[in-house]
């Protein structure tokens, strides 16, 4: 082979390299800080979802309670508090809990009301308690997030029938 082809096959070849590199940095960036949700600008126009953000009980002095909140457009999602949490997708699909007035963990840890066997959970990931007569889901600080209808919370929410929690590789549901 001429002298020319050698560094023509060199240089594919590095270039081939390079593109597995950043191939693989890019998966790597994806398993950490998950997937990219589009752009920022395009997440202010979206409408909000059924699960509205809850403040804290401290934040505010004890008033009445707000009114109802309207119907979300699509009319989808009930209005009525969940009674029942059931694992839709992950290890432990099928499984339900009812929803009885005591708090509700998930998590790795073995004292979990539900234990989620998953490298992507905390050991005390999330909470759902009652607050207010209503369902209350909070992320407990954990690593990588508690993901509601698919977007990631950083605030206690309320909960209603039909909203997803994702944990991890697992998936939740409330139900009536």
């Amino acid at each position: 082979m001429s002298e020319f082809t050698v560094t023509v096959f060199r240089f594919a070849f590095f270039i081939i390299l390079w593109l597995f590199v950043l191939g693989v940095a890019g998966v790597l960036r994806r398993d950490i800080f998950g997937a990219r949700r589009g752009s920022r600008k395009s997440r202010r126009g979206r409408s909000k979802r059924s699960a509205a953000p809850v403040p804290s009980p401290a934040a505010a002095p004890r008033q009445s309670p707000p009114p109802p909140a309207a119907a979300p457009p699509g009319g989808g999602r009930s209005q009525a508090h969940p009674g029942a949490i059931r694992v839709i997708a992950g290890p432990l699909a099928g499984t339900s809990l009812m929803l009885s007035g005591a708090p509700v963990t998930f998590g790795r840890a073995p004292d979990n009301t539900i234990v989620i066997s998953d490298d992507f959970a905390s050991s005390h990931h999330a909470r759902i308690s009652a607050q207010n007569g209503a369902w209350v889901l909070e992320d407990l600080g954990s690593t990588n997030g508690t993901i509601v209808d698919g977007r990631r919370i950083d605030s206690p929410v309320r909960l209603r029938i039909g909203t997803e929690i994702t944990i991890g590789h697992t998936t939740l549901e409330t139900q009536s």
